[in-house]
């Protein structure tokens, strides 16, 4: 099981790390997102720097496992507010969720396990 672990760790640091990059580079199409989320931009900075928090974890996990739960946690809320924001605030179809639906799991699996 460890190597599924470590596996989804490397998963997560990777997806979050371009998230992280798109963020703070202010790309096009997160702005564009982000703006159909109707939240202000600040939070765009706050979001960003839970995620890097939550990398910085999973990073340190590798020699301190006791940090995996806690990005793990921290990660699943992140994602369970993805979901609203795709759902709820921007209306967006199903298959644009499908990201954070799979970080969701990921994040879940590393907190059971």
């Amino acid at each position: 099981m460890d190597s599924v672990i470590v596996t989804i760790q490397i998963i997560l640091i990777c997806i979050f790390a371009m998230s992280i990059s798109m963020k703070l580079l202010r790309t096009k199409s997160m702005v564009h997102h982000w703006n159909e989320y109707r939240y202000p931009m600040w939070f765009m900075n706050v979001t960003t720097l839970l995620e890097l928090v939550g990398v910085i974890g999973l990073v340190i996990a590798f020699w301190i496992p006791e940090f995996l739960k806690f990005s793990g946690v921290l990660f699943t809320f992140l994602m369970l507010g993805a979901i609203h924001a795709h759902f709820v605030r921007a209306k967006h179809k199903p298959i644009m969720a499908l990201n954070a639906l799979a970080m969701l799991i990921l994040s879940i699996v590393i907190i059971l396990f």
